[in-house]
């Protein structure tokens, strides 16, 4: 890995455009939603495939608020780009997950302490062993305490990012929910495995979207529009950071 130039092949703009602090949903909607309903003064950087990136303030605050995509090559490419080419220190993954423990219930928020995988993406570093992918202590804590303020439902533990939405086993999920896995999404491990590689600081903020426990789920438009508490949750946490 080495340092990139900018732009970069997915980022048209300059480091000074994009803020220290970056928030990043999956869907470029509601990384729009973030900056018209949050951000004021709000500037779109990058809108390069239709993946859009923000950035204003939060209370006087700069944010950045970039779309990732979906899975794990995807946020990959753009959290790698933000922290080599533009000089960012914290990613803040703001996404939805599956439940999968019967006390995870829809619209909580599950912060990832940890980031199982089903992906071969640590092979890339040649490790003679297993690597745990794990979230920056101090964007957690920070989190913890503004969840905590708010009056949130939260969790806090291993999520399982995974490269199959789809999964042709029906019982690929089991083994995971055995371990005490709180929830599924398709991001957060790459993140971390690229801020750990780079030196940065991550985390993923998910709010449960549907449970694979009892098979309750919100529609599309819910995903992109309604998740403002774990939004809030992030901004005041990349307010705390400075």
């Amino acid at each position: 890995m080495s340092e990139l130039s900018y732009p970069t092949p997915h980022i048209a703009a300059t480091p000074e455009q994009i803020a220290p602090t970056v928030l990043m949903p999956g869907d470029p909607l509601r990384a729009r939603f973030v900056a018209e309903h949050f951000l004021e003064n709000a500037v779109l950087f990058n809108n390069v495939r239709g993946v859009q990136g923000y950035t204003g303030t939060f209370e006087g605050t700069p944010v950045s608020v970039m779309a990732s995509g979906m899975g794990m090559p995807s946020i990959g490419i753009y959290s790698y780009e933000l922290y080599s080419a533009f000089g960012v220190d914290n990613i803040i993954r703001i996404g939805s997950a599956g439940a999968m423990q019967k006390d995870v219930r829809v619209r909580d928020i599950v912060l990832g302490m940890g980031a199982c995988t089903n992906s071969r993406y640590a092979e890339q570093y040649r490790l003679p062993g297993t690597f745990a992918p794990l979230a920056d202590f101090t964007l957690l804590q920070k989190a913890v305490s503004v969840a905590d303020s708010l009056g949130l439902t939260y969790h806090v533990g291993n999520l399982l990012s995974s490269d199959t939405f789809y999964d042709d086993d029906p019982n690929a999920n089991a083994a995971w929910r055995r371990m005490g896995v709180l929830a599924v999404e398709m991001e957060a491990a790459a993140l971390y495995m690229n801020a750990a590689r780079l030196g940065k600081r991550a985390l993923a903020v998910c709010t449960v979207s549907d449970s694979l426990i009892t098979g309750e789920a919100l529609d599309a438009e819910a995903r992109q529009t309604s998740f403002t508490d774990m939004m809030t949750l992030a901004l005041r946490t990349a307010q705390a950071m400075g």
